[in-house]
C-alpha cells in the first residue's frame, strides 16, 4: 500500500469519526473558524481602505501637489482630516501668490466642511466643497444632469451648487428632479444647477460643490481654506514647483505649520502606514488562531483518553506507533483545516456583502496563508496528543476502562 493510499484512508477514517459527532466537531473547529475569519476580514478591510485612498489620489493625476496645514494628511480624498499642532488656515492671498509660479495648470484653494444639507422634504449630513472652477477637473466631477458652474458664478458670488449623486438621491425622490430645486446650508439657500455622476467616493457623492466666493459669509466666515492643490503639466516639473511653493509660503508661515506634498510621497506614506496596520491586524487575528489551536489540542487529549482501548486493540493487531501517530495527527489537522475553510467561507460571504457599501478587497495571499496556517496549527497542536496516543502500552490500553 502506497503512502498516498495510507494518508487517504487516514483522512477518510478521521472524516467518518467527525461525522458521527458533528456538534463536537463544529465546536472544536470554532476557534480556528473565528481566527481565520478575523484575519481575512481584517486584512481585507485594511487592503480595501488602502486601495481606496490610493485610488482617490491617483484619480487626481500624477502631476498633483497638495499643500496642507500641519505635517500632512490623515484621511479623506481632500484631506479633510488634518494633523499637526498650530495649524494654519490658508487664504486668497496664498492662492494668488502661488498662481505666480510659472507653468501651473491650475491652483485650487479648497474649503471643506461637514454639515447638514436640507431640502424642502429632507435633511442629511453631507459635505461642502467650496473652491474655484478647477475643482471639477481635479476631482473628475462631471454633470449627470444639468451643468457645472464656472468663473461667471464665482465672480457674481452666485448662490448655486452642483450636488453629489448620493446626496441628490437622499434629498430628492429622483436625482434629475434636483435641477432647479433649492437646498439650505448654514442658513444659505442654494439653487441646484447640476447633479454629479456617481463615482463611488462617499465624500464627493454626498457633497455640495459651490463657488468659494459664495461660501464667504455664514458657511466660511473666516474666508480661509483648509488645503490648496496645484496642478502641473508634467511629472518632471513637480519637484521644481514644490520647492517654489515652499519658498512662497515660508514668507508667511513657519516651516512646521504647513506641508507641501507630491502625490508620490503621499502614496508611499499610505503604503507604509497600511503595511504597519496589516502587521498589527495579522497579530490580532493570530491570537484567535492560537486560542483555536489550544482548543484543538485539549479536545485531542480528551479524544486520546476516550479511545485508549481502541488504540490498544489497533496496536495488538499490528498497528505501529507511526500509524497511531499519523491517525491522530490527521484528525487534528482535518479539524483545523475544516475550521479554516469555514472561516474563509464566512469571510468571503461577509466581504461580498460589505462591498456593496465599502471597498473591501479579498486578498488571495491572505486566503492561502490562512489555510496554510490553519493546517500548520492542526499539526503543531496535534503532535503532543498524537505522541501520547502512540506511546500508550498496548496491554495497558486494552485493559483501560
Amino acid at each position: 500500500m502506497t503512502n498516498l493510499m495510507v494518508i487517504k484512508q487516514l483522512y477518510m477514517a478521521a472524516f467518518a469519526d467527525f461525522r458521527r459527532d458533528k456538534v463536537r466537531t463544529g465546536l472544536t473547529s470554532l476557534g480556528i473558524t473565528i481566527g481565520v475569519l478575523s484575519v481575512v476580514l481584517l486584512i481585507a478591510l485594511g487592503l480595501g481602505l488602502k486601495n481606496y485612498i490610493s485610488q482617490q489620489f491617483e484619480n487626481m493625476g500624477a502631476n498633483l501637489i497638495m499643500i496642507m496645514p500641519g505635517s500632512g494628511f490623515s484621511s479623506g480624498t481632500m484631506g479633510a482630516g488634518m494633523i499637526g499642532s498650530g495649524m494654519v488656515e490658508f487664504d486668497e492671498k496664498d492662492a494668488r501668490d502661488l498662481q505666480k509660479i510659472p507653468n501651473l495648470k491650475y491652483v485650487v484653494p479648497l474649503f471643506f466642511k461637514s454639515t447638514v444639507i436640507s431640502s424642502a422634504d429632507a435633511e442629511k449630513i453631507g459635505y461642502i466643497m467650496a473652491a474655484n472652477e478647477d475643482l471639477f477637473p481635479l476631482l473628475n466631477v462631471q454633470a449627470e444632469y444639468g451643468e457645472i458652474w464656472g468663473k461667471t458664478e464665482i465672480n457674481k458670488k452666485s448662490k448655486v451648487a452642483v450636488i453629489g449623486a448620493i446626496m441628490a438621491e437622499d434629498l430628492f425622490e429622483n436625482p434629475s428632479d434636483a435641477i432647479g430645486k433649492t437646498v439650505r446650508v448654514e442658513g444659505v439657500r442654494l439653487k441646484i444647477i447640476g447633479v454629479g455622476k456617481k463615482i463611488g467616493d462617499p465624500e464627493q457623492d454626498k457633497a455640495l460643490f459651490i463657488p468659494y466666493t459664495t461660501a464667504y459669509g455664514s458657511i466660511n466666515p473666516n474666508k480661509t481654506f483648509w488645503s490648496i492643490y496645484l496642478g502641473v503639466p508634467s511629472k518632471d516639473m513637480v519637484p521644481g514647483v514644490s520647492e517654489a511653493a515652499k519658498e512662497i509660503l515660508l514668507k508667511r508661515y513657519d516651516k512646521d505649520k504647513f506641508s507641501v506634498s507630491e502625490q508620490s510621497e503621499i502614496l508611499s506614506t499610505v503604503d507604509q502606514i497600511f503595511g504597519i496596520i496589516n502587521i498589527v491586524l495579522i497579530a490580532i487575528g493570530s491570537i484567535s488562531l492560537l486560542v483555536g489551536g489550544i482548543g484543538i489540542m485539549n479536545i485531542m487529549y480528551a479524544t486520546v483518553t476516550e479511545r485508549t482501548r481502541e488504540v490498544g486493540i489497533r496496536r495488538a493487531i499490528g498497528a505501529t506507533k507511526r500509524d497511531i501517530l499519523l491517525q491522530f495527527l490527521s484528525e487534528s489537522t482535518l479539524l483545523s483545516v475544516f475550521g479554516g475553510l469555514m472561516g474563509l467561507l464566512l469571510a468571503t460571504g461577509i466581504i461580498l456583502l460589505v462591498r456593496i457599501w465599502f471597498p473591501v478587497a479579498l486578498n488571495v495571499v491572505a486566503v492561502i496563508v490562512a489555510i496554510g496556517v490553519s493546517s500548520a496549527i492542526g499539526i503543531f497542536f496535534g503532535v503532543s496528543p498524537a505522541k501520547k496516543a502512540a506511546n500508550l502500552s498496548p496491554i495497558d490500553a486494552i485493559r483501560y476502562e
